[in-house]
């Protein structure tokens, strides 16, 4: 209980900060929308390919851009850190009792909720142009999951790399350095055993694949809950690592002022 109490102000204070400036959603949503909508139109007769398993390419994708959504909202988590840093927000808070981890999860949640927002918006987006969700409520709900998992992992090592940084340049090359391999080296917009080779075998290691393989089945597939409880497992341990990782990147901060 100490944990949340305090880690509800930090939640609550970034979630006040994003309601102040509502348009940084429809910003990070813009890419996702444009792979959403052109690459479902330019490639929808991929669908036809010998050995695709969906019959519309567009009802193929759209999992695959709400995981997508987690990865580019929170790969940029670790800018408002830098911020905190620059403005002197972070010394005033090594002054007081609070536990270093509660910012940290601070983040993390707020993240989780933002990328739960927009997850619906692209589920809604992707009813309206003509994709389907056999699995129903349920299976959206468990996608929207697997995309606030991948999230929370992500926006905590973000905020781990801005800890260790502490330079706006160099947290956004570490972000694309990171973000565009692990985007197109998975199944997000290809059926994996279409992939090449050596990228089906990067993949079975990449934790977006994890996401979009796990989610994509919850919302359209054959909802297979063993399958789906691994994957899971496999990003709450991988959560655990980057929490770590940006816990320990505090107390390095600390150690330095």
């Amino acid at each position: 209980m100490e944990a949340f109490a305090q880690t509800l102000p930090f939640t609550l204070r970034d979630l006040r900060a994003l309601l102040r400036q509502p348009w940084y959603v429809a910003i990070t949503l813009v890419q996702p929308v444009i792979w959403l909508l052109l690459f479902g139109a330019l490639f929808k007769s991929v669908a036809q390919v010998p050995g695709f398993t969906d019959s519309s390419y567009v009802e193929f994708l759209a999992p695959g851009i709400v995981i997508m959504v987690a990865l580019f909202s929170s790969g940029w988590s670790g800018m408002g850190t830098i911020q905190d840093l620059d403005r002197g927000v972070m010394d005033r808070l090594l002054v007081t009792p609070v536990r270093r981890s509660s910012f940290i999860a601070g983040r993390v949640a707020n993240s989780a909720v933002g990328i739960a927002v927009q997850s619906v918006i692209i589920v809604v987006l992707a009813l309206a142009i003509g994709a389907s969700f056999p699995n129903g409520v349920i299976g959206i709900l468990v996608l929207i999951s697997f995309a606030a998992l991948l999230g929370m992992t992500f926006a905590a090592f973000s905020n781990g790399v801005a800890l260790r940084a502490r330079k706006e340049e160099t947290m956004i090359g570490a972000v694309q350095f990171i973000i565009l391999p692990l985007s197109f080296t998975s199944a997000t917009f290809m059926q994996q055993d279409l992939m090449p080779g050596w990228m089906q075998t990067v993949s079975r290691f990449n934790p977006v694949n994890w996401a979009v393989e796990a989610g994509r089945q919850a919302a359209t597939g054959s909802m297979d809950w063993g399958y789906i409880g691994v994957r899971a497992g496999l990003l709450v341990a991988l959560l655990t690592v980057a929490g770590a990782f940006a816990t320990r990147a505090f107390r390095s901060y600390q150690r330095s002022v």
